[in-house]
């Protein structure tokens, strides 16, 4: 395999990968080429967490006064380097608008500028943002920032660039040659290269020099992961190095990523599914034996992930997820490649004394499909003018619409053309074939359309319900 590898980095030296990219690369392929057996994160090697603090107790014990000095201390950092290619979109998903506020039409980008400049204004704190964007998503994204009148911004950079790193051909173990569409020869190292760009980029230093010692990274279409004085607070009290919001599983996130401590070293782990052996599937997935879920909210000490990443010289050594795909996700003839990543939060067991804190689903509410698109437009939020995704209780109905005609942005749009229906009302909403929908539409109890073989229409201000299109004469 070493003659493999080395076409490989001379195909990233050739595409201006640094040497610390080109590294880390180094290091997933040689876990991938020589690991394959001890990749695994075995049942008998964890064991499960199950007393966690949650916000509410920290809420209640933390002096609110003093909680605006830690978060003066405080940086934040949005990974923003997704395309969102899984809803059709060939732009930074963080311009996919969400909703509206007093009838502007509101992008992720746009709130979450929204939150950092109300905190800043509320709280009376700087509270530099940074955007770790790829090349892919770096103009448009800067574009939307240079365009925000209320945004400002002088000495923290707004933007790190993450890397880029080859797929590679599952059968020669050599870097994919794709000559239809040469840019499907490359992909991100997973979330977990953000490390070696901050290392690289410098900002840890430059946030550091100007009297920061907290860094909280989420992902951009997570609106829930607003900046928090309560948590700062939190983790300065705590001391800790590294600190992971955790939600409680449902039976949605079964197949997810949960936080398990390592017997041997007493340290919590990241437990991805992919790590996880056929025969130990059924206890990962059992949500009461392992409760929690890692929500990609990060709280880091800064100084703390500097010498750390001093000590592994920018590249750490997080477990390896192998992700096999075609190199053409929408061609399932073309080439079997396998993209080598790692997680954001698999540091977590890299340093002595990291924590969790259970937080609810209100800090949780990704954006990954247009399922979920639909809730966040749905009348079950609120915008404030504080820029926060407001729920009653943020328990939401389970919705399912069929991939053939909603999956893509472009057919979600036209299928709801005056907005997504009310579900105030449902406790679930399933949609089986072609249906558009009216004006002022409402869903109640467990709602559900039925294929009828062609393109159907739901009237305006017709109800659905788990017969379908209700009668006039049953209401």
């Amino acid at each position: 395999m070493a003659d493999a590898f080395e076409r490989s980095e001379h195909k990233m030296r050739e595409h201006g990968m640094s040497d610390t990219a080109i590294a880390q690369f180094e290091h997933l392929y040689e876990v991938w080429s020589n690991e394959e057996s001890t990749s695994w994160i075995r049942e008998e090697e964890v064991e499960p967490i199950t007393d966690i603090p949650s916000f509410h107790d920290v809420y209640e014990t933390i002096n609110h006064e003093k909680a605006v000095d830690a978060f003066a201390k405080t940086a934040f950092l949005k990974l923003n380097g997704g395309l969102g290619t899984s809803m059709g979109l060939d732009y930074a998903k963080s311009l996919l608008p969400v909703r509206r506020h007093k009838a502007k039409p509101m992008r992720f980008l746009d709130i979450i500028l929204g939150q950092v400049v109300t905190a800043r204004k509320r709280l009376g704190v700087a509270l530099p943002l940074t955007l770790m964007d790829s090349f892919r998503t770096s103009r448009d994204t800067m574009a939307a920032v240079a365009k925000d009148r209320h945004f400002e911004q002088k000495d923290v950079p707004v933007e790190i660039i993450q890397h880029v790193e080859p797929k590679i051909d599952v059968a020669t173990g050599e870097p994919v040659t794709w000559e239809t569409n040469p840019d499907l020869e490359w992909c991100p190292p997973g979330h977990g290269d953000l490390y070696s760009t901050l290392w690289e980029s410098g900002l840890l230093d430059i946030l550091e020099e100007q009297g920061y010692r907290y860094l909280f990274i989420s992902n951009s279409d997570n609106l829930g992961a607003r900046p928090s004085r309560t948590l700062a607070q939190h983790f300065e009290n705590t001391g800790a190095p590294f600190m992971i919001e955790v939600a409680r599983r449902t039976q949605a996130d079964r197949k997810g990523g949960h936080i398990v401590r390592d017997v041997v070293t007493g340290r919590l782990m990241l437990r991805e599914m992919t790590q996880v052996a056929d025969e130990d599937r059924a206890d990962a997935m059992d949500i009461h034996k392992h409760p929690f879920f890692n929500t990609n909210n990060i709280w880091v000490r800064i100084d703390v992930l500097r010498k750390k990443l001093a000590e592994y010289n920018g590249v750490l050594p997080l477990p390896v997820i192998r992700n096999y795909k075609t190199v053409d996700p929408t061609d399932p003839t073309s080439t079997k490649v396998v993209q080598l990543e790692t997680a954001m939060g698999a540091a977590v067991n890299l340093f002595h004394g990291s924590i969790c804190v259970e937080v609810d689903r209100m800090r949780f509410l990704p954006v990954k499909t247009t399922d979920d698109l639909f809730i966040m437009r749905s009348d079950r939020f609120h915008l404030t003018d504080s820029y926060e995704m407001e729920d009653g209780d943020y328990h939401f109905p389970n919705v399912t619409l069929d991939k053939r005609f909603y999956k893509n942005i472009r057919d979600f749009e036209e299928r709801f053309p005056y907005g997504v229906p009310s579900i105030a009302a449902a406790a679930s909403f399933e949609v089986q074939g072609d249906w558009t929908f009216g004006r002022n539409v409402s869903l109640f109890g467990d709602a559900r359309l039925k294929d009828e073989g062609h393109p159907s229409y739901v009237p305006n201000g017709e109800y659905v319900g788990p017969q379908g299109i209700e009668p006039d004469e049953w209401l």
